[in-house]
């Protein structure tokens, strides 16, 4: 948030923090969310640079397109092992999850 708009929004009496302080999510709390956000991204980010539809994701992983839309719209309800799968099956390699996970393949994530 723009400085100069942090700064009216105090004056005025609001409350300026972050979604994590809002939701008194502990550190874990929001390592745990960032790095399936991260996932979901990286799910999303990779089909479309094969250019597949969630469609044909759907059907090379055995699942549904409103499963893959769910899990690349970062849907708590998504599992891991979904995520997981999903990702081998576009290609990305266990040491590119690990590194995304330690934040090396960030750049990786930006929208084509």
């Amino acid at each position: 948030m723009e400085q100069n708009k942090r700064k009216k929004l105090m004056k005025k009496g609001f409350q300026v923090g972050t979604a994590a302080e809002f939701l008194q999510l502990s550190p874990e709390e929001e390592s745990y969310i960032e790095i399936r956000l991260d996932l979901s991204t990286l799910a999303k980010t990779q089909r479309k640079k094969r250019g597949w539809t969630q469609e044909q994701l759907a059907r090379a992983t055995g699942s549904s397109q409103s499963r893959i839309a769910k899990l690349e719209a970062g849907d708590p309800g998504t599992s891991l092992d979904l995520m997981i799968k999903v990702l081998l099956r576009l290609g990305v390699s266990k040491q590119e999850m690990g590194g995304l996970l330690s934040g090396k393949l960030k750049a990786d994530l930006e929208p084509a």
